[in-house]
């Protein structure tokens, strides 16, 4: 673990960034967007520099958790929302995050893991999530590399990891990419059965 902290700080501290749009994605913009209950516990895994919790955190969600393995992109995210709970800021590996959650937003993380945790994830996902918890967000859509991250992979190839655990709303290319990742992305939205 020691070792893939080190990794991600330092591709922070020598603003090895290139996939930070330094904005909130389109597509979870969208989604969020949609979202009334401002009550909702969220939780953003890997979430980075964390735009979408700003932008959760700006519309008055406060119930937002922001977790990532390095200590740098949640101390930027605290630089710039110095009232963000500290207690909802968690310096942490996605795999030891304890509790429960209504709703957990996914902005590509799942492709910066090694695709030997993929069925991980999707379990401890499961787990995090309420009954009828939704899972929503990003997948990268492009051939499943051997060098990353990111790692690709396609639709084929997540439902094998989520269509038993989840029903399946939606999994289909986005139409509101941000223009660099245009024809890349999948929005996806899946239910805690």
């Amino acid at each position: 673990m020691n070792e893939v902290k080190g990794y991600w700080e330092e591709r922070y501290q020598n603003k090895e960034t290139g996939w930070d749009m330094q904005k909130v994605s389109p597509p979870l913009k969208n989604y969020i967007d949609q979202l009334e209950d401002k009550a909702l516990k969220i939780l953003i895994p890997g979430a980075g520099n964390a735009y979408e919790a700003e932008y959760l955190f700006n519309k008055g969600f406060l119930n937002v958790y922001v977790a990532d393995i390095a200590k740098t992109p949640i101390k930027n995210l605290k630089t710039r929302i110095p009232e963000f709970p500290d207690n909802q800021l968690l310096q942490i590996d996605v795999f030891n995050i304890e509790g429960s959650f209504d709703l957990i937003l996914e902005q590509t993380f799942f492709c910066a893991l090694s695709p030997k945790l993929r069925p991980e994830y999707a379990k401890k996902m499961y787990q995090l999530l309420e009954p009828q918890g939704k899972l929503v967000g990003l997948f990268f859509d492009f051939p499943l590399t051997a060098e990353g991250p990111p790692f690709g992979g396609c639709k084929t190839e997540y439902l094998t990891y989520f269509q038993d655990l989840f029903d399946i709303k939606t999994l289909e290319p986005c139409y509101n990419s941000y223009p660099k990742r245009q024809g890349k992305e999948l929005f996806f939205n899946f239910t805690k059965v």
